[in-house]
This record gives C-alpha cells, structure tokens and sequence, in this order.
C-alpha cells in the first residue's frame, strides 16, 4: 500500500443491497475515495476493528440464531481471508475492540446487555469466551428497560477495560489477567436518561470523552492511571441550542494530537467540531459540518489525519471531507460514494 493510496474497510447492516464488508482506497493525492468494492460475505458486521499491525480485520457477525465475532487475516493487497468465528446463541454484539499487542478481543452486546472477552491466538484466530458478564439494571428512558452495552475499549495503559452501558447510564471498569479473564472494578453513574454509547481518550491519557445517544453530549471525564478511576468533570451538547428535531448522537473520535474532538448527529446529521484546552481537557465548540446524508452512523480519520471519511447509514453514501489539521475544521470533498447501508468505517493503520 503507498502513502498515497490508503486502504480501508466499511461494516455494513446486510439489508437491502449490502452483502457484508466493503472495501475502499484512498486517493489522497486526488482527495478521492476509489475502488468500492465487497471484501466478505457476512451478515450484519456492523462493526470493525483492526489489530495495530494491519494484519488482522475483527467484526461482529449474526448467523442464523447465534452471533459473535468472526477473524479474517489481511493480505498485503488488503484481501480479507476469513480465519474463524466464535458464536454464542441469541443476538449479535454491537461493538468489538482488539488490544495494542492483539492478544485480546473484547465485543459488547447491546441487545443482551453483556461484555465478552476472548484470548487471540497467535495467527490472529478468536478463542472460545474468557469472561461473559451481565450487566443489571435499567434507566429513565424508554429505551432503557434494560441494560444495552454499547463499548468495550482498553485503557491507554491497557491495564482497564472501560465500557459504556447506554442501557444504565454507566461507564464500568474492569481489570484484565493475562488470560483475559475480567473483573469489575468500579462503575460510574452518568447523567440519568443520557444515554451514554461511545468512548474516547486524549492521547496524554489524562482525559475521556463519551459520546451521549439520547442527551446529545459529550462527556469530558479526567481519567487517573494508577487507580483507574473516572471523574466527570463537563457535560457540552453537539446540538444547536435552536435544533428541536429527534436526534441521536453516534460516533466520537479524536485527533492524534489531542487538540480537537468530533462527535456525529444522527438526525441534525452533521459532525460536531470541538477544540480541547490541554491543561483541563474541556471542550469548547467549533462549529458543525453537515455529512450530506442521512444518519451518520460513524466517521473515521484517515492515518494521515488529512481527512475524514463519514458513513450515512440510510441514505447509503460515504462523505469525504478534507481536514485543516490546524484549525480542525473540514470542507467537503466527494459525497456520492455508493454502499448499502453502512455503519462503520476503519482504515488500515498507517
């Protein structure tokens, strides 16, 4: 793969036209996304996650009854060959992250409010559940008659894993043994009827960001390395204070640099832009970018960081933006990239 031609992978919901995993290139040199094409047959790999050395592609997969996490190895012409799947009775898990050394696999269920962790072998195959723990409890929504897990992501000292339960407005802590065995640590109330769903960390380590589904927010959290231990420090929407219409807040991500965050709007369907004051870790907004679709399920930055590529789930197009990496802010490249249905977006690691 040459710097200017840069590799990636879209986890679809397999409705309508999609078959399963897509994959795409980069031009970065034309700003272009080229070569749209299917990877794996699957159904529903809603999402990714690829191990730090790019030789190994994760997602979650349904089949029949059961779902679980199914392992492909990437070719160095970005191939996907399927290596195994490890499948457990019921729904398929909403979520699924590998460790740094690609030792571990975590998936969350959203539907069985559960977190899973698996041992990796070393030729990248999924082993049988280390740990499966049930979260109990429920929150003030509707929507949250239940627990429904919704990210599972190691600490950046990979001493932690910390998830994010939607269902109780939580964010739990568990510690890791070598044999990815998982014991809770501490849980976290957040905001009642927030809907807590995606996580993020300032490259320094010292903060979190968490992206909310029903309140709209971003959480700022400082995060301490020696405990483990979360505290919430800022609550800022990712809404316009005029906007009244449903919305659901989707994906968050942040620049390598740690001086801008991004959280997308599924409904006022634009990505939110948020500078970050490095003492403190707190946000302060920028402005929003429409994605020129509809419901943005997920955006990614690309290893470059000179773009960003964002998902509109149903109106089945990927958006690419170009990215001012000194004022964080984008500008609209190409929007009429096909695929069906698509959820979530990851490149291969630069």
């Amino acid at each position: 793969m040459s710097e200017s031609n840069l590799k990636g992978f879209i986890g679809t919901y397999t409705k309508g036209d999609s078959k399963g995993i897509y994959t795409f290139t980069l031009n970065s040199v034309k700003g272009k996304i080229e070569e749209v094409r299917l990877a794996a047959e699957l159904e529903n790999p809603t999402y990714l996650a690829i191990s730090e050395d790019s030789r190994y592609l994760y997602s979650v997969v349904k089949a029949g009854d059961s779902g679980g996490a199914a392992a492909f190895a990437i070719s160095e012409t970005g191939e996907l060959r399927e290596l195994n799947q490890q499948l457990a009775p019921g729904a398929a898990p909403c979520h699924v992250s590998v460790n740094r050394n690609r030792s571990y696999l975590f998936s969350v269920n959203y539907h069985k409010g559960e977190v899973v962790s698996h041992q990796l072998d070393s030729n990248g195959a999924i082993q049988p559940a280390a740990s499966v723990i049930k979260h109990v409890g429920r929150g003030p929504d509707p929507r949250q008659d239940k627990p429904h897990t919704h990210y599972a992501g190691l600490t950046p000292d990979q001493q932690y894993l910390a998830v994010v339960e939607l269902g109780i407005d939580a964010l739990i802590t568990y510690k890791v043994n070598d044999n990815a065995v998982l014991t809770k640590e501490k849980l976290l109330p957040l905001k009642a009827g927030s809907g807590p769903r995606h996580l993020v960390f300032h490259p320094s380590g010292k903060f979190a960001y968490i992206m909310t589904e029903f309140s709209s927010e971003v959480i700022v959290l400082d995060y301490n390395e020696e405990t483990g231990r979360f505290t919430e420090k800022q609550y800022i929407s990712t809404l316009p204070d005029n906007f009244q219409e449903n919305n659901q807040g989707s994906a968050i991500h942040i620049s390598s640099d740690g001086r801008f965050v991004y959280a997308g709007n599924r409904g006022h369907n634009s990505i939110a832009l948020f500078s970050v004051n490095q003492d403190s870790g707190e946000l302060q907004f920028i402005e929003h970018t429409s994605t020129e679709g509809n419901w943005p399920r997920d955006f990614a930055l690309d290893p470059s960081e000179r773009f960003i590529l964002a998902s509109n789930q149903e109106s089945g197009n990927l958006v690419l933006f170009a990215r001012d990496q000194g004022t964080g802010k984008l500008t609209l490249l190409q929007s009429d990239i096909y695929v069906p249905y698509p959820v979530c977006v990851k490149f291969l690691h630069g």
